[in-house]
């Protein structure tokens, strides 16, 4: 085993491989960006070395920092960790070359997996079933669009070296093929530097199913089971799920022997994943599922593979990587149970899932369940690397025991002020079609709306009354409901709720969970955050005249234009004004015909979120 690991990583993956390491006596080595400076991996690691300013490219992607730091070190091996640099295979010798360990797939099965078509054609030889499509080297667009003529439509354009959803084009008529091609050719251009595309048949309702595999230097080779990762947004996972609902026995041994078959023909060793695309449109079955693609590297959703089987996967890379052979031979790998992975990001759904930065005043995550996190309370999240704060993972003896755990701890989740997606993940857990495994790769585009809390439900506006007036007090004199001399009393309560007005009841049963930070009162409610507190008489009297013409900010920023003045007509969706946050533009439109009532800003005004803007009033002239 090597005696020092430098990992060239960050956030919950780097602390994720310093514990295993520590646990064996491996001297730790974190690299860090002036932004990651104050973030638990750096203080957890034995040592760490700074290595340039924020963005990627100029510290965690630099080739040349990361090795200088290996070498001022004397690090023995280096552990990529996902992305950045851990499937490039230019780096991989590089690390190679200069004496070091590399912990990682070998550079030649890197690039053997690293274009699409080359790796299927690969797989097509080795016997793994693929997509049907079209892998050729004619460019041509007469020669792609006979091809997509000769599969089938709908279609679906794929950048040859693509990935995370981009260069990707789905293609329902003969007509559109041409301006989507090349479309998909610019965009595959800009991302890859190579517009090469390959040509396959769209799945109308696809599951993504994928398989953790590992080999090692001796010729073993093993699988340790499938996971699910149907449910994505915009092709970014959101949950994932191991072992896969509805999956019988039959089909899981025919798909994880061809993930190992997969693996075997490149020569692969370490942690890898083979991805395959499953048609759910009927019961899944071997001839409806097709090889898509090779991670080689440890994915971001393993701790579900390590819940079900109670391995170590970064343990088995570290043995790996230093000539041992796998621990377990296939017939000793076991499956318990059932566990989910929620990713847990710094995002606000009501708004589109528009990123969310800025320091983490008040920070809860679950205690019931595995937690794998890169941030602790008071730590910031920055705009220079992936938004996560943290993977919520359940395990459970069963499907429903394990994710009834996942739902309870979602929406224990406290995050403020930065907005977080932890409502929507307890929604999902507990949605019925969800719980029914009745899922693919379309569950959020179909469901979406109903999964994302825009705005307080009923129990939430009464749990904000019933916190308020245990503020004020029960006297007939400050108190905040009505009061009769001779009948019930009215226990109506007026309250804003992120700076929207509500009526509520307050009702001493239920159960609250507030903090007050900064002077703001914040109220938790299954996974949702919503700072609360009481009306004054103006902003009422603002609201009233405008009624549902109220116009707040969606975020904090700089008001940069205001396009109309008190008493201008307008008409339903004419800009009032725009605020400028996190270098994006937000115009502010009239929800009606009316009049402009009053601004409340001017041009260079910094406003805070929901902060109550201008209003529109109906209303003649």
């Amino acid at each position: 085993m090597m005696e020092s690991l430098l990992i060239a990583n960050r956030g919950e993956i780097a602390r994720r491989i310093i514990r295993t390491a520590k646990s064996l006596g491996i001297r730790t080595i974190a690299v860090y960006s002036e932004a990651d400076a104050g973030l638990p991996f750096v203080r957890e690691a034995d040592e760490a070395v700074a290595i340039g300013p924020p963005p990627a490219r100029e510290s965690y992607l630099s080739e040349t920092r990361i090795l200088d730091a290996a070498r001022k070190t004397g690090a023995a091996a280096i552990h990529p960790g996902y992305g950045f640099l851990s499937e490039n295979a230019d780096f991989a010798e590089a690390v190679e070359k200069a004496g070091i360990l590399w912990v990682g797939a070998p550079p030649a099965a890197i690039r053997a997996m690293g274009l699409k078509d080359a790796a299927k054609e690969l797989m097509q030889a080795a016997g793994v079933p693929v997509t049907p499509g079209y892998l050729g080297p004619d460019q041509s667009e007469a020669r792609l669009a006979a091809e997509a003529d000769a599969i089938g439509y709908p279609v679906l354009i794929k950048a040859v070296a693509g990935g995370g959803g981009k260069g990707m084009r789905r293609v329902d008529r003969p007509r559109d093929f041409a301006e989507l091609l090349a479309s998909c050719r610019r965009e595959a251009a800009s991302a890859f530097g190579d517009d090469r595309v390959l040509i396959e048949r769209y799945i109308a309702n696809p599951r993504h199913i994928e398989v953790q595999v590992f080999a090692d230097q001796h010729g073993n080779c093993v699988h340790l089971f499938e996971r699910d990762c149907s449910l994505q947004r915009r092709h970014q996972k959101v949950i994932e799920e191991a072992p896969a609902p509805g999956l019988d026995a039959a089909t899981r041994a025919a798909i994880c022997k061809a993930a190992v078959k997969a693996a075997r023909a490149v020569n692969y060793v370490g942690a890898g994943t083979i991805e395959f695309i499953a048609d759910a449109s009927q019961d899944l079955h071997p001839d409806r599922i097709w090889f898509m693609e090779m991670n080689t590297r440890l994915q971001v959703e393993h701790p579900v593979t390590e819940a079900i089987s109670g391995e170590d996967l970064v343990l088995w890379q570290l043995q790996v990587a230093s000539g041992e052979p796998l621990p377990k031979s296939q017939d000793e790998i076991a499956m318990n149970g059932w566990a989910f992975e929620a990713r847990l990001y710094a995002e606000n759904p009501a708004a589109g899932y528009l990123p969310s930065t800025g320091r983490l005043d008040h920070l809860r995550l679950p205690p019931t369940v595995r937690v794998d996190s890169g941030v602790e309370q008071g730590d910031e999240i920055t705009a220079f690397y992936d938004p996560m704060i943290a993977k919520i993972i359940a395990h459970g003896p069963n499907r429903e025991a394990a994710l009834s755990k996942l739902a309870a701890a979602c929406a224990g989740i406290e995050v403020w002020p930065v907005h977080s997606n932890a409502g929507l993940l307890a929604r999902i857990a507990a949605d019925p079609d969800f719980y029914a495994g009745r899922i693919d790769t379309g569950f959020l585009d179909r469901h979406g709306e109903s999964l994302v809390a825009k705005e307080p439900d009923q129990t939430a506006i009464d749990r904000a009354a019933t916190v308020l007036s245990r503020k004020v007090g029960d006297d007939p004199w400050s108190g905040l409901s009505g009061f009769r001399i001779a009948g019930p009393s009215d226990s109506r309560v007026r309250v804003r709720i992120d700076g929207h007005l509500y009526w509520g009841q307050s009702r001493p049963e239920l159960e609250t969970n507030t903090i007050t930070i900064a002077e703001t009162t914040v109220l938790f409610d299954a996974g949702n955050a919503w700072a609360i507190g009481l009306p004054d008489a103006g902003e009422i009297e603002a609201r009233q005249g405008a009624g549902d013409g109220a116009i707040l900010s969606p975020m904090p920023g700089l008001v940069i234009s205001v396009e109309v003045t008190e008493g201008d007509r307008v008409a339903k969706g004419d800009r009032l004004l725009t605020v400028e946050a996190m270098k994006m533009e937000h115009s502010l439109r009239a929800p009606f015909d009316g009049l402009v009532g009053k601004l409340q800003v001017s041009t260079g005004a910094r406003v805070s979120e929901n902060q109550l803007v201008v209003t529109v009033m109906k209303g003649e002239d």
